[in-house]
This record gives structure tokens, C-alpha cells and sequence, in this order.
């Protein structure tokens, strides 16, 4: 486990003490995964354009044009980039999407505990596969089921660990795992896209391999304290009332706002990386930037602002002026659209000239920031909100709206050519403000709801 293992316990040492040591091999394993995860995506979209879509590549992956049939069918004729922007998109989609069926699936019969296991398994295969050109389809669709299995059900553990009643620890918990995530997006594209600088793309993706495999030896190794079954119901039965069915609906609202910001983060690592290559100034000193490593710095942002984040919530409910779960939610999209117009004023600022590697950078670190703010916040509430007996398919169903998100990126991302880079990512900045705008005007009626829980 090595240096996730020590970064994690460094970035909360007094968690070590307060918090169940399950909730530490789950978030060493999420490092892990998402090392394997975010390397090989930071990578996706640029092996894509330079590499794989061109014609004496393509040709030999297995049903490629098949897939370009069907798009082209529903979209109309794509270039490389508009293609490689929807398989993007169609892809982090459905990793996000499968979770709801990964949900149900160890709600009623496998448990939490063997489908994580057999997700792990599926990752690693399609980690081994994406090492070749002709495997690709098959890879990802391998990444897609083991994630499925392994996302809803590894972060509904986490709220398994703790008593129902303890909010603040399964919050500053939930924060906690984010970090692991957090330090494996650091280092998945840092190391994956300095080895395909320097030695090619299938260098890359094949270190992201063998971190999968570290992640299912770090979750075995971790078994027996973890819960096999997440079994918290307060209704005979599990049955759902009234008030169940209420708190049920706000949280899909609550979701369905987050897609909004979700969007406009996500799209750093789609198109954000094609705009990176071509527009900001890599070249210093003899060395070219991989452009996964400004996607790193927004994990580096995330883990940094954990104890920075820790502190304020903590001074502002000693004040009694905590935000609650929705208003974070809301914050985080303020932020992510502000880091989108930041995009927008260098871009204008520079004229068409190579854009200085800072404003790219000051970019990321305040998404890193919002991430912060409204996925572990919105994870957490999932977890202490959700009725017991639909708690690992809610925690789906929140990932699912990363599905819609993503999809929406790849979509969104094909029209990349046709706006000026000013006007992609003012787009990106007004989705993001929506969101902030919905919890503005709703959040306190969403909340209320939400009190009852």
C-alpha cells in the first residue's frame, strides 16, 4: 500500500483514532481503483484523436466501425474528435450508470461485500485488455460492468460502518474516502502520463493494471472488517411509508442538481485535455507537460483542501453556521462555475496566443475545491437520508447521475469544433451557475425534508 497508505493517514491523523479501520482499507482501496481509473482516463481522450482513430489503427479494432455505424446513425457524420468525444462520453456515463444495477444486485442476493470482489475482478481484466489496441471496445465494456459492481456498493460500506444517528462522522467519513480517491487521481495520471510521454500509451494504461490488482489484494486484506450486508432498517420489513417515498424524491432532486456541476467538472477530462494540448504553452526548458498532470493537480487541490475544508466547517458550526448538506451542494457549483469563466477571461486575455500554464492550473485547483464542496457532501446525505432498505440503490442511483452528467459531456464535447474555445467553456460556466441558482432558490424547502430523515 506504501505511499497511498501513508498520504492518507498523513492527510487525517487524528481520523485514525475516531473513525472504524474498515473506513481505511475502503479508502486505500478506492485509491487504488482510482489510480487505475483516472490514469487511464486522463489518457482516453488524447490516445483517442492522436492514436487510435486514425485509420491504420482503427481498422484493426474490433467492432470500431461497427460503433461509428450506429453513432453516425443517430448524430450524423463525426470527425475523430467528435467520435472520440462520444465514446468518452458513452463510456464515463455507463460506469456511472451500472452502479444502480450493481446496487440492486447486492441488495437482494450477493451483499455489498462479494460484489465489490467481483467488480475488482472485471476492472482488472479490462485494465489488461485496454494494453491493446484490438481489445478496446472489450476493455472498456469490462471496466464498465466491474464498476458497476464495485462504486455503489464500496461507497455504501462506508455508511455502513457508522450508527445512523452519527452525522458528523459519517460527513467528515465520506470526506475521509473522497481523499482516497482523491490521492489516487493524483498519482493515476501523473505516473500513467509521464510513462506514455516518455515510452507510449500502452505504458500507461498497463500500469493501470497492476494498480487495479494492488486494489483488490488491499480490499481482501481488509475483508473481515468490513460489512458483508449494509443492514440498517428502522421500518418491519424495510417497507417504505410516506415519509420515505418524500425523502426519496428530494434526494433525486438534489441529484438531479448536482448533474449540473458535474458537467461542468467533468469535462476537464474530455475535452478539457484536447483544449489543454492545443492551446496552453507545455513546451519549458527541453521538457513537454503530459497533459494528464494538470488533471492530477485538481485531485492534489481536493486532498490539500480536506484539513482546509475540516476547519471551516468545524469553526462554523461551533458559530452555528455550518451549511447544511444541499447548501455545500450549492456552493460547489458556484465555484465550478467560476472556474469556468476564469477559462474564459484567460482565453480572451491571451488573443489567440499560447496561454500561460498558470491559468489552466489556478483552473483545476478550484475544481478540486468544488468537488470537495458537493460529491462527498452529496454522498453523505445519500447515506444518512436513504430508507435502509433501498440504501446501496440510492447510493446507485447517485452515481447514475454521473451517468447522465457524463453522457451529456461526450455530447456536449462534439461541438467543440463549431464554438470558439470562449464560448465552450462560458457554456460550461452557465451550467454549472443553474445549479448554484436551483439550490438558491430551493434549497431550504429541500432541506427541511431532508431534517425529517
Amino acid at each position: 500500500m506504501g505511499t497511498v497508505e501513508i498520504t492518507l493517514a498523513r492527510a487525517a491523523p487524528r481520523a485514525l483514532a475516531i473513525h472504524p479501520r474498515g473506513l481505511f482499507y475502503l479508502a486505500f482501496t478506492e485509491a487504488w481503483e482510482r489510480f487505475s481509473f483516472y490514469g487511464m482516463m486522463g489518457l482516453l481522450a488524447l490516445y483517442m484523436v492522436e492514436q487510435l482513430l486514425l485509420p491504420e489503427h482503427a481498422a484493426h479494432v474490433a467492432g470500431l466501425a461497427d460503433l461509428r455505424t450506429v453513432l453516425e446513425g443517430f448524430f450524423g457524420p463525426l470527425s475523430n474528435q467528435a467520435f472520440a468525444s462520444q465514446i468518452f462520453g458513452l463510456y464515463t456515463g455507463l460506469v456511472y450508470f451500472t452502479p444502480l444495477f450493481g446496487g440492486l444486485i447486492a441488495d437482494r442476493w450477493i451483499g455489498q461485500r462479494n460484489a465489490v470482489v467481483l467488480g475488482a475482478l472485471c476492472m482488472s481484466a479490462g485494465h489488461i485488455a485496454m494494453t491493446f489496441d484490438r481489445s478496446f471496445l472489450v476493455a472498456l465494456l469490462l471496466l464498465i460492468v466491474g464498476s458497476g459492481l464495485l462504486k455503489g456498493n464500496i461507497c455504501a460500506q462506508v455508511g455502513g460502518l457508522y450508527p445512523l444517528e452519527d452525522e458528523a462522522r459519517r460527513t467528515r467519513g465520506y470526506v475521509i474516502f473522497s481523499t482516497g480517491i482523491n490521492v489516487g487521481a493524483i498519482f493515476g495520471p501523473v505516473l500513467c502520463g509521464l510513462l506514455a510521454e516518455l515510452y507510449g500509451w500502452h505504458y500507461g494504461f498497463g500500469i493501470a493494471a497492476l494498480f487495479m490488482l494492488i486494489g483488490l489484494a488491499t480490499y481482501l486484506h481488509g475483508y473481515r472488517h468490513l460489512p458483508a450486508r449494509v443492514e440498517r432498517s428502522r421500518h418491519p420489513g424495510g417497507r417504505l411509508n410516506g415519509a420515505d417515498w418524500r425523502i426519496i424524491g428530494v434526494l433525486l432532486v438534489v441529484m438531479l442538481i448536482t448533474v449540473l456541476q458535474s458537467i461542468s467538472y467533468y469535462q476537464l477530462w474530455n475535452v478539457g485535455a484536447l483544449w489543454t494540448s492545443q492551446y496552453v504553452e507545455l513546451d519549458s526548458g527541453g521538457f513537454r507537460i503530459p497533459v494528464p498532470w494538470f488533471q492530477s493537480v485538481t485531485s492534489i487541490a481536493s486532498v490539500a483542501g480536506v484539513p482546509l475544508l475540516f476547519w471551516l466547517w468545524g469553526r462554523q458550526a461551533r458559530q452555528g453556521r455550518e451549511p447544511d448538506a444541499v447548501a455545500k451542494i450549492g456552493i460547489g457549483a458556484w465555484l465550478a462555475a467560476g472556474c469556468n469563466l476564469l477559462l474564459v477571461a484567460a482565453i480572451i486575455g491571451y488573443g489567440g496566443a499560447p496561454i500561460h500554464p498558470l491559468w489552466p492550473l489556478l483552473y483545476v485547483i478550484g475544481l478540486g475545491i468544488a468537488f470537495l464542496y458537493y460529491w462527498p457532501t452529496l454522498l453523505a446525505l445519500v447515506s444518512r437520508a436513504a430508507p435502509a432498505s433501498v440504501n446501496a440503490t440510492l447510493m446507485g442511483i447517485a452515481y447514475m447521475s454521473l451517468f447522465v452528467s457524463n453522457v451529456l459531456i461526450g455530447w456536449i464535447g462534439a461541438f467543440y469544433e463549431r464554438l470558439s474555445p470562449a464560448a465552450f467553456w462560458a457554456l460550461h460556466a452557465a451550467i454549472a451557475a443553474v445549479g448554484g441558482l436551483a439550490v438558491a432558490l430551493f434549497g431550504r424547502r429541500l432541506s427541511r425534508v431532508l431534517e425529517c430523515s
